[in-house]
Parts: structure tokens; C-alpha cells; sequence
């Protein structure tokens, strides 16, 4: 399949490890320039611009905490100036804090969760819809996880499901400038987990008896950024082995 995506800027937040890393070298491979940031692991996000520099792309990997919407329009910025223009944003950091019980729940995860669950995508998409405008073409992937389908956790959860509806109104508002905005809800996927998740036993309870693999999320990332996904927007795709059915 032509994506379409050669020579296209794919912005991707939370590219410094698991399915950001691997899906900033899946679009490398299609040929699209990148545009990576992370809050914290500049280490890990520099390995991944080196890896996609060896694949032919053009990358811009800065620090960017997504929750701060000037340091976000200074990061667009740049990559306006470097690359040209962004043309896919796939809105994958994540704030994984607010998983805990509810009533265990510090005010300053309560906060945190809305600054980067929700507040993330909103300051990218606010900095890259101007310029997906401007060249009548956009692709926005936005993510849901599966929390706010099982009642998995409160406050993630909330923020989680408030990610669809953002999807369906920008969607449903952008769509005369041939800009789509779909949602991904991974399940259990077989990744890298931080040290509090690690305590957390891995049981999957779904139709299909196995963790599911990264490229099985990567892979529908790429359709839903390539030209043959043009007609498909407002949607929320669970990658979840039938742990839930939508």
C-alpha cells in the first residue's frame, strides 16, 4: 500500500519509547520527516532521531512538556521553520499517574492528569490546526486506551473518555478542510511499564489470550495517517483482543 506519506511531517509526542519509538520508525520507513519531543527522556528520544536519521528522515526532536501550551507553540515553531509544516499530530504522551485508587489520589495527580491527558492535545492540536488549514490536508490521532470502557480507573478514565468526544468535535468541525481526527484505544499491549505499573500482574482477559504486539497498534496508526484513510473520521478503534466490543 502508498501511504501517501513520503515526504509529509508526522508529529509525534511521547516518541522516546514503547509505541511512540516504534511508530516514529514505522513512519521513517514510509518515508515521512518527524517531529519528536518528550518531557523528560532526552537520552532515549535522541537514540530514536538517530535511528530515523539512518532511515532517510529528517527529524526535529526537542523537550516538549505538552501540559505547557507556550513551550508546545515554540516546538511547532521550529518544526514549521525545519520541515516545512506538520501534517499528521499523534497526540501519544501520556501522564500515567492518576491510576491508582481515587480516594489515594493527590490534588497535584488530579491536575497533572487533565494538564496532559487532555490538555496535551489540545495545545497540539491548537499549534498544528492553523497549518493543516492552510494546506487542506490533516491527519489527528488522538488515543482512549481502554480505561474509560471497563471503569479501570476514575480519573484517568474521565480524562480518557473526554479524549473521544474531543476527537468527534474536531472531526465533525475540521472536516471541510479535509482534516480527520480519529482515536486509538490500545488494551494490554506488551510494553515497556513504568515501576508502579509493574506491580500490577499482567492478565489478559480477552477473547484473545495473549498481549497484544505493538506493530498490531503501529500498523493502524499508519492507516489512519495514510492518503486511503481520507473518508474515515470521528472513530474510536480499540486495539484490544475483544476485551471489549464497541
Amino acid at each position: 500500500m502508498d501511504t501517501g506519506l513520503k515526504g509529509k511531517t508526522v508529529l509525534i509526542t511521547g516518541a522516546s519509547r514503547n509505541m511512540g519509538r516504534l511508530a516514529a520508525l514505522a513512519f521513517a520507513r514510509e518515508g515521512a520527516n518527524l517531529a519528536i519531543c518528550t518531557s523528560a527522556k532526552m537520552n532515549e528520544l535522541q537514540q530514536v532521531a538517530e535511528e530515523a536519521r539512518a532511515l532517510g528522515a529528517k527529524v526535529v526532536a526537542e523537550r516538549c512538556d505538552v501540559a505547557d501550551d507556550a513551550a508546545v507553540a515554540s516546538f511547532v515553531k521550529k518544526v514549521r521553520g525545519e520541515l516545512g509544516s506538520v501534517h499528521v499530530a499523534l497526540n501519544n504522551a501520556v501522564y500515567r499517574g492518576a491510576e491508582g485508587a481515587f480516594l489515594d489520589e493527590t490534588e497535584e495527580s488530579w491536575k497533572r492528569n487533565f494538564q496532559v491527558n487532555l490538555g496535551g492535545p489540545r495545545n497540539i492540536c491548537r499549534a498544528v490546526l492553523p497549518l493543516m488549514i492552510e494546506q487542506r490536508w490533516g491527519r489527528i490521532i488522538n488515543f482512549s486506551g481502554i480505561a474509560p470502557f471497563l471503569g479501570m480507573s476514575v480519573t484517568k478514565g474521565m480524562a480518557k473518555l473526554g479524549i473521544i468526544g474531543f476527537t468527534r468535535g474536531l472531526a465533525r468541525e475540521f472536516a471541510e478542510h479535509e482534516i480527520t481526527a480519529n482515536c486509538i484505544g490500545p488494551g494490554t499491549i506488551d510494553v515497556e511499564r513504568d515501576a508502579f505499573q509493574k506491580s500490577k500482574p499482567l492478565r489478559p482477559m480477552q477473547p484473545i489470550r495473549r498481549l497484544g504486539k505493538p506493530q498490531e497498534v503501529v500498523s493502524l496508526m499508519i492507516y489512519l495517517a495514510s492518503e486511503d484513510a481520507g473518508f474515515i473520521t470521528g472513530q474510536c478503534y480499540l486495539v484490544n483482543g475483544g476485551m471489549y466490543f464497541q
